[in-house]
């Protein structure tokens, strides 16, 4: 049996785990209700909020919108990354800021659908240790203001002092709490069957495949997921789908010993630990 402990020790970070049979409920655990760090697997919640918003007649997912230029958030890509208003529907921001955890169209879409409501959302659903802290410009006006500086900082002093870096003060949740939702949208159960399948669709969509897809490096193997990224962090949930119908919802969080902003050892160990997980859940 794979020791989950030692595979986050020797690539330098603390792990948090839950795997879990979408189908079943069988589970591994390492840590998973420890309070952890959203960053932008926040974006889930919002995406499930705003496809019931969209069930329940409260908005159109083909509405139009444009984003000026001047209110885009930093970002390192969508929309963020453009240089001029951008006008689209709400569904095609709501993929962007899956696939690629583009920022501006993240806070666009909640903008339209509103935090209190994913969070009276969450706490309807049991979800009790989520919750959704602020927005990504919100979130990063935090860290230039903690940190003097306006680019990521490295130096261990300036990120101990960061807000975005404490659950008790940043958007958090715990890896069972997030395994627990995807397997509502898997099992059709989060929407309507027809929005959660909007939904896999667009998990499916995300291009990231150097953390929990790098675990399952296999044609006939789907990875649907969710990624979040801040200084010393490094975050994916997501579900495996195997051929032979099994599903597994999977959740790693971790936070790296070392500052710097490139940190291959803490990816490649979120896909690792969540293939041990899932080969022992599947015997």
């Amino acid at each position: 049996m794979t020791d989950l402990g030692g595979l986050f020790r020797a690539a330098g970070v603390t792990g948090f785990l839950h795997a879990v049979d979408v189908d079943t409920g069988a589970e591994v655990a390492h840590g998973a209700d420890e309070p952890v760090v959203m960053a932008s697997v926040f974006k889930l919640a919002l995406l499930v909020e705003f496809f019931r918003q969209a069930d329940a007649g409260r908005l159109d997912v083909t509405e139009r919108v444009t984003v000026m230029a001047d209110r885009h958030t930093p970002g390192p890509t969508g929309v963020s990354a453009m240089a001029d208003d951008v006008t689209m529907s709400l569904r095609d921001l709501a993929y962007l800021m899956i696939a690629v955890s583009d920022n501006t169209a993240a806070d666009a879409l909640i903008g339209r659908v509103g935090l209190s409501a994913v969070n009276t959302m969450l706490a309807a659903e049991g979800l009790d240790g989520t919750w959704v802290e602020h927005d990504c410009r919100s979130l990063f006006a935090s860290i230039v203001e903690d940190a003097g500086q306006e680019e990521m900082p490295t130096d261990p002093a300036v990120i101990a002092r960061l807000r975005a870096l404490d659950p008790a003060r940043t958007s958090r949740s715990t890896p069972r709490d997030m395994t627990r939702l995807l397997g509502m949208v898997w099992r059709d159960e989060a929407a309507s069957a027809a929005s959660c399948a909007s939904m896999r669709r667009l998990l499916g969509l995300q291009v990231w495949p150097h953390r929990l897809a790098a675990g399952f490096p296999y044609d006939d193997v789907a990875v649907s997921g969710k990624t979040g990224t801040l200084p010393t962090l490094r975050n994916e949930v997501g579900v495996v789908e195997y051929p032979d119908g099994g599903r597994y919802a999977v959740a790693v969080f971790t936070r790296s010993y070392g500052t710097a902003q490139n940190q291959p050892r803490a990816d490649a160990v979120i896909g690792t630990a969540a293939r041990a997980a899932v080969e022992r859940l599947r015997g």
